[in-house]
């Protein structure tokens, strides 16, 4: 007889063996206390944590030939922590649509649940599926492709090829996780002072410097310019193709996003600020700039080392020798101009100390718009002139981003 299993198991994801974390509470000796984890634990791997893939396992060896129905996320389906588990669980996939996962009781993350319809009698590694995509009001609304990333290389996989560690760095950037739920963790400061690199391995914190400037700010520019959301949450980043290297306008693009972008938290206060993109008698400053860098860089003034070598060649694919003025478009520009302005209006204004001087964009931003009690920016000034300048600058942003999004996809960052 056919047989349909129709599951609803509990969701909880380990962080080690004993330590499970669900969507909202940490339970303990939870995964590895039952017979199928110990059956089961060199076939799922790290998979093996989760406890509705336990279920999984078990069905597809034990009830051979039915059905399996089932409510989960697609990280089973994508993420790499699954790969071991996907090389043992082949079944066809039928049939799966997602919805929002907070129309779930008690869940109030912004992430894809799917429904799932595995035939567990056709022996079938899954590749890839084209979903049905539901609103919170169970309409319609797209269809979108999920497919299995174990056979690609991630994006990080690729900025490894750009490692300098014989030049000074200018600044660091954390490049936790591959996929859009980490997207946050993506941000530019100085070594000692960067966010959410923790424990992370790999290249969490990757050292900027003139060697490898432009491609940092392809990996800022695709990681931030298309806004997270509920569906895209496991999307993973990946190794492209190599159209981007002939690519300039794109390449000057990230440029100008990367260096006028909110999660770009590079302080005078904590070392030399060598990302300011404009010269001192562009936006009035009082004093010359600690660092004329910036500018230098992006009208092609970086001299040539003894050797005759160009400073910024470096790898077989780099991008810039550091002799050509880097030519921008018009959002590029329009983008620069924006940042001018609000530059300038800073400037207007009495300023005494060093650090003042040389103000990053992080630092402009925190001085009119000041520093809570728990440490973060406030989300606006009292200056009317400077929330007028700022939104003006965001807009242009905006518009920089929808103008680089179709490359990420294009040039294979996305699938």
């Amino acid at each position: 007889k056919k047989l349909v299993i129709y599951i609803n198991p509990p969701y909880a994801e380990a962080a080690s063996v004993s330590t499970l974390t669900g969507f909202g509470e940490n339970k303990t000796n939870v995964s590895n206390t039952n017979k199928t984890w110990y059956d089961y634990i060199n076939t799922l791997g790290k998979a093996s944590r989760e406890l509705f893939v336990q279920f999984f396992i078990r069905i597809y060896f034990e009830i051979q030939g039915c059905f399996l129905c089932e409510f989960s996320k697609v990280k089973h389906i994508q993420s790499p922590n699954f790969d071991t588990f996907r090389t043992f669980f082949k079944a066809r996939l039928e049939k799966m649509f997602v919805v929002p996962g907070n129309t779930f009781d008690n869940v109030k993350g912004q992430f894809p649940i799917g429904f799932f319809i595995w035939n567990t009698n056709i022996e079938e590694s899954f590749e890839e599926c084209l979903s049905d995509v539901y609103d919170e009001n169970a309409n319609s609304i797209m269809k979108k492709s999920f497919c299995n990333y174990s056979n690609y290389k991630t994006i990080n996989e690729w900025f490894k090829n750009f490692v300098d560690k014989e030049n000074d760095e200018l600044s660091s950037m954390c490049c936790v996780g591959t996929d859009f739920q980490h997207q946050n963790y993506v941000n530019i400061d100085f070594k000692d002072y960067i966010k959410g690199v923790g424990n992370a391995k790999g290249i969490a914190k990757f050292g900027i410097t003139k060697n490898n400037l432009l491609v940092s700010c392809i990996y800022f520019s695709i990681r931030l310019c298309i806004p997270q959301y509920w569906l895209n949450d496991r999307d993973q980043f990946l190794y492209p193709n190599d159209g981007w290297k002939t690519d300039q306008e794109f390449q000057s693009d990230c440029l100008a996003y990367t260096l006028l972008h909110g999660q770009n938290r590079i302080s005078a206060t904590h070392g030399t600020n060598h990302w300011i993109p404009f010269t001192e008698s562009e936006v009035n400053a009082k004093q010359a700039f600690e660092s004329t860098f910036m500018t230098d860089f992006m009208k092609g003034r970086l001299k040539k080392q003894d050797s005759g070598e160009l400073e910024l060649t470096k790898t077989e694919s780099s991008i810039y020798d550091g002799t050509q003025k880097i030519v921008f478009s018009q959002e590029a520009k329009a983008v620069l101009e924006a940042g001018k302005e609000l530059y300038k209006y800073y400037y207007s204004k009495p300023h005494i100390t060093k650090e003042a001087n040389n103000a990053s964009f992080y630092d402009i931003r925190a001085a009119f718009q000041g520093i809570g009690t728990s440490g973060k920016m406030n989300p606006t000034s009292t200056d009317e002139k400077y929330n007028e300048l700022i939104a003006n600058l965001r807009a242009k942003q905006k518009l920089l981003a929808k103008k680089i999004q179709p490359k990420v996809y294009e040039y294979g960052f996305l699938k």
